[in-house]
């Protein structure tokens, strides 16, 4: 008579663990990339809407740009949009969002640079399109 024991060997038990821990780096790795993917997608989208805010409302009104932006400048913008993704708004020091105004008088400027440094490219930035 013949014995016959079913089951799996250990050599078969080590490449199905090796073959699971492949995967799972591979997964956290590509995680990791989306989501910051997602912030920097996160801070283009405030930056844009900080801008057509300025150029499409508050120039049109004012004939000039605000020395400080907030939603109360800007009420056209989401204001959780003046937020940036570590919780700190447009014009604290420790912001990701920049709101640079150039030749002010008084609280009217005659052009701004919004910048926002990304995580996986190089700075994104936006100018005045009036000087």
């Amino acid at each position: 008579m013949t014995k016959r024991s079913s089951g799996f060997t250990v050599i078969e038990l080590i490449l199905i663990v090796a073959v699971l821990a492949i995967a799972s780096a591979i997964f956290f790795v590509q995680k990791n990339n989306l989501q910051v993917s997602a912030r920097d997608a996160e801070r283009k989208t405030a930056i844009n809407a900080m801008y057509y805010g300025l150029e499409q409302v508050y120039y049109k009104q004012h004939n000039s740009y605000p020395k400080t932006i907030n939603q109360t400048i800007l009420p056209s913008v989401d204001p959780a949009l003046f937020i940036d993704p570590s919780g700190a708004a447009v014009g604290d020091s420790s912001s990701n969002y920049r709101y640079l105004p150039v030749n002010c008088t008084d609280n009217a400027c005659a052009s701004y640079t919004l910048r926002t440094t990304l995580e996986n490219e190089a700075d994104f930035v936006k100018t005045s399109i009036h000087n």
